[in-house]
């Protein structure tokens, strides 16, 4: 039997995600009310500025007093798509002290204060939902939470931002520069206005911290993740990636220590061989591959931005929600039991791509290997080109750590016969 009296939802901003959770809202109501087993009704929308046209958007529910809006005795959940730390840290703390459970696609705020926000709902007896907050569109946390909950996953590796995508994607196919690509994502509407977020891979270390955290069940927040953006690629190092047979991606990569010890979590760019299914995520499509040990390999793949993609997962979240409402539960909290350290970056292993401008002259390639023996890292591959006098020598490495990574390059830039360590670039996926 349906519930008569409708749950009242507070939508927390109204941009490009939030004027798309309200028309949904608005057009599929009788839809929602009978997946969840009660109306739901729109009680009112939070902005920063009230005389903006909102196609679509009831303007009598338009209100610039959200702390108000969110203290309504009569609101059972809040959806919090503003975005930032604050207001939204203390709008959402109200919500849960008022009894109203949240969903959010915050996830800046998420990857800093996560474990705060599960803690003041789980005391509040509310939900905390926010499958938005990674990957848009894409089924993904409620599958690691839920569906994975009895298996035990070993790794999560993915391409969680559309706008870098978008860019290696258009460097690799078109032979742009970065500035080129950048400049052609900024005019279709991939990428702000200030791209610095996303392109310098701000925006996919949280989404890792987020990730790593529900995989692991350990306390992973955004300053654990190690990280590096796509700005300092170049064409030279899309073309060196297409030689081996690969392509460049900005990856999110949360592992679990071989001795279930530790866990790391890291962004930045990396090639990965054509073989991967991860080198045909094209344009401005995520994907993520979880590694786990009874279920093996997974792949979740679809758009990961963008106003509807995102709402649908928003709304897939109020479903839920309102449905625990209706029923007197909560679903899942926070599982973060195994209280896992995050290894520094300097001890991870991994492959690497090593480009040298040297001295075209007999011995070099012998000092330059001599120096790599020294601190332990082995070399996988060799390729060296000789154009007038000086030389570019390519060399791929077997797994190795950062920090052995990292003094082989200082010793290489103190040798007279190496002009410059032109770029140097992780490989993964093999």
């Amino acid at each position: 039997m349906m519930r008569t009296r409708p749950l009242k939802v507070a939508l927390l901003g109204c941009g490009v995600v939030g004027s798309e959770v309200a028309r949904i809202m608005t057009t599929t109501a009788d839809d929602l009310a009978a997946r969840i087993g009660a109306p739901v009704e729109l009680a009112g929308i939070a902005v920063r500025r009230a005389g903006r046209p909102r196609p679509g958007v009831p303007e009598h529910l338009l209100t610039t007093d959200a702390e108000a809006l969110v203290g309504r005795d009569d609101i059972d959940v809040v959806v919090e798509v503003v975005g930032g730390i604050e207001p939204s840290r203390s709008l959402i703390l109200k919500a849960f002290t008022g009894g109203a459970s949240v969903v959010s696609a915050n996830k800046a705020l998420l990857a800093k204060d996560g474990a705060e926000l599960h803690e003041a709902a789980a005391a509040a007896g509310v939900d905390l939902y926010y499958e938005a907050a990674v990957a848009g569109a894409i089924p993904l946390l409620r599958p690691l939470r839920e569906s994975l909950a009895g298996d035990k996953v070993n790794r999560v590796l993915g391409i969680v931002n559309g706008t870098t995508n978008f860019i290696l994607d258009k460097m690799d196919s078109t032979g742009a520069g970065y500035s080129e690509a950048l400049e052609e994502a900024t005019a279709l509407g991939y990428a702000e206005a200030d791209p610095t977020a996303d392109v310098e891979g701000f925006d996919a270390a949280a989404k890792a911290a987020i990730l790593a955290g529900i995989a692991f069940h350990t306390k992973v927040t955004a300053a654990d993740v190690y990280r590096e953006g796509i700005t300092e690629v170049t064409a030279a190092d899309i073309a060196s990636a297409k030689q081996m047979g690969c392509v460049v991606k900005l990856l999110a990569i949360c592992e679990r220590a071989a001795d279930g010890a530790s866990v790391t979590a890291r962004v930045h760019p990396a090639m990965i061989p054509l073989s991967h299914p991860l080198a045909s995520v094209r344009e401005a499509y995520n994907a993520v591959f979880v590694e786990a040990e009874a279920a093996g390999r997974l792949m979740f793949y679809g758009p990961g931005a963008g106003g509807s993609p995102t709402a649908s997962a928003v709304l897939g979240d109020l479903v839920a929600v309102c449905r625990n409402k209706v029923n007197g539960t909560t679903g899942p909290g926070d599982s973060v039991y195994a209280a896992l350290p995050a290894k520094p970056m300097d001890q991870v292993v991994t492959r690497y791509h090593v480009s040298l401008d040297v001295d075209d002259r007999a011995g070099v390639l012998a000092q330059v290997a001599s120096v790599f023996a020294e601190h332990g890292v082995s070399i996988d591959t060799v390729r060296q080109q000789g154009r007038d006098g000086d030389a570019a020598l390519v060399v791929v490495t077997h797994r190795a750590t950062d920090a052995a990574l990292s003094a082989t390059v200082d010793k290489l830039r103190a040798l007279d016969s190496v002009r410059d360590v032109a770029s140097i670039m992780r490989v993964e996926g093999e």
